[in-house]
């Protein structure tokens, strides 16, 4: 118990001095708080049982905690891209900031847009998205991100979103998927991170809907589901003749992110290595969505 609280204890003051360097040298970070993210929320109002244990409505599913990563120099006279992530089971936007270097590999890339980290189960093992699976409300998180960078003066007033990617490890896939199909705003590129273990009909229709999206899974062979999933997903895109790369992380080559819009990547890592350190900054350096400082 002492090892969980020195740890929890040192995550805190890393995120804090990480933070604060960042926003001396190039980024702005800060947190709002959205009546549009994914709790509270009706379907966990009783909290959630998993595993004989009970994680409550009051310590897992109440915060509304958006945390916001803009660049000082970001140029966004009339849109900004957005980039949004999700964190799988057990995590929070915080704690998965650092653990997984989203802030430092977001900044590495050094792209002209803004990456955004909505709360969904906090520290719960739970997939569900809450209410931004329900039509309509993803859009009105966007407009409430859009409004608070207005706030800091980040973005001008006229300031319209332009390009949104989806980025998320783990049960993120539920969220994700949920929004791309009910969120209200068009979404240009999925990445996922060990996270198709379902909804992958979803993901499907939404890549039929337009040659110009972008799905990449990055998957291990830990457990069972997104190795499996990755392989009947494959099936289908092969009945639909819809043509995708396959490469092992070790072979993976930056400009082969530039060459396919539809990959999957196999790895050796474990489930919780395979973000960091580079491979969410090469995945942002390498879409055609996102432009350079």
């Amino acid at each position: 118990m002492i090892k969980r609280i020195l740890f929890a204890a040192l995550l805190i003051i890393c995120f804090y001095r990480l933070s604060s360097a960042q926003d001396v040298n190039s980024v702005v970070t800060f947190h709002l708080y959205s009546t549009h993210t994914s709790f509270p929320d009706s379907g966990r109002s009783k909290g959630h049982l998993y595993d004989s244990v009970l994680y409550t409505a009051k310590e897992h599913y109440n915060d509304s905690t958006v945390l916001i990563i803009a660049p000082k120099n970001l140029n966004a006279k009339k849109k900004v891209d957005l980039i949004f992530w999700f964190h799988g089971w057990r995590n929070n936007v915080d704690h998965a900031a650092v653990e997984y270097e989203l802030t430092k590999q977001f900044i590495e890339s050094k792209r002209n847009a803004i990456l955004v980290l909505a709360e969904t189960a906090r520290d719960s093992p739970d997939s569900y998205g809450g209410k931004l699976e329900k039509p309509g409300d993803f859009k009105a998180l966007v407009s409430d991100v859009m409004q608070g960078l207005k706030d800091k003066g980040l973005i001008l007033k006229n300031c319209t979103s332009d390009h949104i990617l989806l980025g998320g490890h783990s049960g993120a896939y539920e969220v994700m998927s949920m929004i791309i199909k009910n969120g209200g705003m068009p979404i240009d590129e999925a990445m996922l991170f060990d996270a198709l273990y379902g909804k992958t009909e979803i993901f499907m229709d939404w890549i039929k809907a337009d040659k110009g999206h972008r799905f990449i899974h990055l998957y291990t062979d830990v457990g069972y589901g997104p190795k499996e999933e990755s392989e009947r997903m494959n099936k289908l895109l092969d009945t639909a003749k819809i043509g995708y790369f396959m490469v092992e992380e070790k072979d993976l080559k930056p400009d082969m992110y530039d060459k396919y819009p539809l990959i999957y990547i196999h790895s050796l890592k474990q489930h919780n290595d395979i973000v960091n350190p580079d491979n969410f900054r090469l995945m942002l350096e390498h879409t055609p969505f996102l432009k350079a400082l």
